[in-house]
């Protein structure tokens, strides 16, 4: 089964439907997958590590359109969702129109409802101008992956295709979110950096006023 709109719970990727099964009451946090795209190709991501990609579910055979989103989530259990986060296999902002109609569409119909993105925060340099922008008043927490505390190691991981200007360009793009989202979070991820690399990651957001998270390492 494709996941476009779905759930997670103890590292599985579960449907809206299985996760009510699941925990009956209270809030939860669904995600949206829009894309299979990236401009990374990270050392870590499951998309380097499984020998056929297409076999986990968010591997998307065919990209959803707008209304095919927006029709999944219409019939979404509202009353049980906090947060809807656009994540998924791929970087969402690789869509980034398509994207901000979305994050728009879940303010104008449930307004109470917190947005988040997960990005690799290199949208400048796919567009080649300033995105943080687009942001404003249809997003409240924006968790862009920092991985390392310096640019040489920050492209041997991600191996982005931006080349060495990569790590520059999402710190410069972190700290323009500030101005227009209310929660900027930088993150890296536990077991693929040591602790004192870790540190100098904390350092480096705590310099620049921005928040880190130390994102559980999934190896399946």
């Amino acid at each position: 089964m494709l996941m476009i709109v779905y759930a997670y719970d103890k590292g599985e990727y579960i449907t809206l439907e299985e996760s009510l099964k699941r925990q009956p009451e209270g809030k939860r946090s669904i995600y949206v997958n829009l894309t299979n795209r990236c401009t990374c190709s990270c050392t870590f991501c499951l998309r380097s590590m499984k020998k056929m990609a297409e076999e986990t579910t968010l591997w998307l055979k065919k990209e959803p359109t707008v209304a095919e989103v927006k029709a999944l989530l219409d019939v979404a259990p509202w009353d049980y969702i906090g947060e809807v986060v656009f994540c998924g296999f791929g970087e969402p902002t690789e869509r980034l129109e398509d994207l901000k109609a979305l994050l728009a569409y879940v303010k104008q119909t449930h307004p109470d409802v917190l947005t988040r993105l997960n990005t690799n925060g290199l949208s400048d340099l796919s567009y080649g101008r300033d995105t943080a922008p687009d942001f404003k008043g249809i997003l409240d927490t924006i968790s862009i992956s920092l991985n390392a505390s310096n640019k040489e190691r920050y492209l041997e991981l991600t191996r982005s295709r931006f080349g060495i200007q990569s790590y520059d360009a999402m710190l410069q793009f972190a700290q323009r979110c500030k101005q227009y989202v209310p929660n900027v979070v930088l993150t890296v991820v536990d077991h693929v950096e040591d602790s004192e690399e870790i540190a100098k990651c904390r350092a480096i957001c705590q310099e620049r006023g921005l928040t880190l998270r130390v994102r559980v390492y999934e190896d399946s």
